[in-house]
């Protein structure tokens, strides 16, 4: 093959490769845009006019429950012992709330758990609020199987003490929970179905650029993203901690699946159960309550903190979510949920569009390297695709400098900063997750894979950060 048939093939693929990208790119930076517009528009409108009559509220000035009840606390438990006992502590010495109990679901083949649940119920201050719930299955069977488990716990205390539960508490064996978390549900579940905290994640020690990615990412999900779908009417979908549940909608949803609230066939349950509260007429509210200056009432934790950690952790996500949420859930609603679960679903697509564009990169190098070889011009670009190109990289700076402005009003400006790079480290992941997903998804279909737990190994703050 000659040189010049090489540089117009290669020539031909970077620009095909670059069309693509462009296309997809821009598509998805304009639904960005319609985000942030309406977020801005939102804060702006407030601004203007709510709190001109009202000062915002805080978890100073929440007031109490009018009828105040006794509040319950999920919390499944597959292979923790390693920070169960830590974060059981914790939440016994931090939760303002007189009437509440820990519910603990672990498994008779997982003793190291069991031994450090026992310990917290034995040692620590309050430890009798903690109800640990075995069952006859070896683990690990799913989340929502342990979830059922301590669902069936609850019925039976209340059957013998007399004691209706008001709501029912989500939460992960690593999460540092805010003391006043449970004031904030018990006031809030008495006008809606479901309430969900923000979620900040902590960076791991030594993991600033991994672990980090994870803080940016949340810091616009939940400081902007959650905010437009609740502004716009659309299904408030639960993040699995941090999130309160009516005791009557619960009963619901167990009447309407023959006794278990949960289902076990999600890859996402706790995506799906704020969604499927909507489409069944429930009301969803996300809450964002400041205690002062970038502090929130929030669950705060670790998360994967190396590169295999997160592809695992968002493969899982990329697959309820994206694949089998599209089966699941369908396109119920109107335009508003219909748009936020477009959205939901395009992670596998966009990942599509990034590799796209960075195999544009090498292709087009190669390109101006064999012209410069060959001594002659390298091809422009047309006027369409310099269109779409100058477009891309107006919606580039604009992306990062809502990137920096989210992450720096929770984390600091330092943070700010890096969280710029850092969407290349984030957009690593996606690729790599993608793929994953996508055979995980394609396994299932074809039936060669069974449900399970699909958790990675947690760490717990050996300093528990301030609230």
């Amino acid at each position: 093959m000659g040189l010049d048939v090489t540089i117009a093939l290669l020539a031909t693929l970077t620009h095909e490769l670059t069309l693509f990208a462009a296309v997809g790119l821009l598509i998805g930076g304009l639904d960005d845009l319609a985000i942030d517009l309406i977020f801005l528009a939102r804060a702006r409108w407030r601004r203007m006019t709510v709190y001109q009559r009202h000062r915002p509220v805080t978890a100073a000035t929440l007031a109490p429950a009018d009828r105040p009840g006794r509040i319950a606390v999920f919390i499944g438990a597959w292979d923790e012992g390693g920070v169960i006992g830590a974060m059981l502590r914790t939440a016994l010495d931090r939760l303002d709330h007189r009437d509440y109990r820990l519910y603990v679901a672990v498994y008779p083949n997982d003793p190291a758990t069991i031994a450090a649940v026992r310990h917290v119920r034995a040692h620590a201050p309050g430890g009798w609020r903690v109800r640990m719930v075995s069952g006859p299955l070896a683990g690990p069977t799913t989340k929502a199987e342990a979830l059922n488990r301590l669902w069936h716990a609850l019925q039976a205390d209340e059957a013998r003490d007399g004691v209706r539960f008001k709501a029912i508490v989500l939460h992960d064996a690593e999460d540092v929970v805010h003391s006043a978390e449970l004031r904030v549900f018990d006031r809030l579940i008495e006008r809606f179905d479901l309430v969900q905290l923000p979620v900040l994640p902590l960076i791991v020690p030594g993991s600033r650029w991994i672990s980090g990615h994870y803080c940016d990412e949340f810091a616009e999900a939940h400081g902007k993203q959650l905010i437009v779908r609740e502004a716009i009417g659309a299904g408030m979908p639960s993040a699995g901690v941090g999130c309160a549940l009516s005791r009557s909608v619960v009963q619901a949803m167990a009447d309407a699946a023959g006794g278990q609230p949960f289902d076990a066939a999600s890859l996402t349950e706790d995506y799906e159960l704020g969604l499927r509260l909507a489409d069944h007429g429930g009301r969803g509210i996300f809450v964002r309550l400041p205690t002062g200056p970038r502090s929130l009432v929030a669950v705060r934790a670790y998360f994967p903190a190396t590169i295999s950690t997160a592809v695992r952790q968002k493969a899982r996500w990329m697959t309820g979510i994206a694949l089998t949420g599209w089966d699941r859930l369908g396109w119920r609603g109107g335009l508003a949920e219909r748009w936020m679960r477009l959205r939901d679903r395009r992670a596998v697509l966009a990942a599509l569009i990034l590799a796209a564009a960075y195999a544009a990169l090498p292709c087009a190098a190669l390109t101006g390297a064999l012209c410069f070889f060959a001594q002659r011009p390298a091809a422009e670009p047309g006027p369409l695709l310099q269109a779409l190109l100058w477009a891309n990289f107006v919606l580039m700076l604009w992306r990062a400098g809502m990137r920096f402005a989210m992450v720096r009003a929770v984390y600091g400006w330092r943070e700010g900063l890096r969280a710029v790079p850092r969407m290349i480290v984030g957009n690593y992941i996606a690729l790599l997750a993608a793929r994953k997903a996508v055979t995980a998804y394609a396994r299932r279909a074809r039936g060669g894979e069974a449900m399970a737990w699909d958790k990675t190994a947690h760490a717990f703050p050996q300093a528990i950060p301030a609230e």
